[in-house]
């Protein structure tokens, strides 16, 4: 994901690169504590930028949520990928409902990028490679469909944040996360019919 939508990031100055960190950190936090309508030039004061500061790093809110899901992706949901030795199905199944876990808390930032279109299949591609170890080593083991690509991984995490962020919550949505994650997480495992042929995109 791109923070500014303008092209290949370049490397940020220094004092630039400050105040990049300092307005995501303080958009991160406000999001969650002040809801989805908190202003921007409230992120800016906590941010301790002014609101033109704010600006020349995102031109809009979009790319502001962006940015912030970005970061919450690099350093909260990636780092659950890292590749065990253990069972490969319980370290492939693990590492998805980490990643969930990891995200859930953030709801309000969730339903802003869902409503913004912030995140997709394309947006979890990364965290998709990350996991590609263990999606391999899953397979050789015979454990999941041999079928499966890290683009479905990705798929699967965006549906299981999809469900965790539902309007329609039930009296206890963390027993409802913890029933649709299992659903979906087993539909990794072998199976016939196989799945139906992946539309032409690259897979990740």
């Amino acid at each position: 994901m791109s923070t500014t939508g303008a092209g290949p990031a370049r490397p940020l100055r220094a004092d630039a690169a400050r105040n990049h960190r300092r307005i995501v950190d303080a958009a991160a936090a406000a999001f969650e504590s002040d809801g989805a309508d908190v202003a921007l030039d409230e992120i800016a004061r906590r941010a301790g930028v002014g609101v033109a500061t704010l600006y020349r790093r995102f031109r809009t809110r979009d790319q502001l949520i962006r940015a912030v899901l970005e970061d919450v992706f690099t350093a909260e949901v990636e780092p659950t990928a890292a590749a065990g030795d253990g069972d490969p199905w319980a370290d492939l199944t693990g590492s998805l409902t980490r990643a969930v876990e990891a995200i859930v808390g953030r709801r309000t930032l969730l339903r802003l990028a869902r409503e913004s279109g912030a995140y997709d299949v394309e947006s979890v591609q990364r965290y998709g490679r990350v996991l590609a170890r263990l999606l391999d080593r899953a397979r050789e083991a015979g454990v999941v469909r041999d079928e499966l690509t890290t683009r479905d991984l990705s798929a699967v995490l965006v549906m299981a944040m999809a469900v965790s962020t539902s309007d329609d919550d039930g009296p206890d949505p963390a027993a409802d996360q913890r029933r649709y994650l299992a659903l979906l997480l087993d539909g990794l495992r072998p199976g016939r019919p196989r799945l139906p042929e992946p539309s032409t995109a690259p897979p990740a």
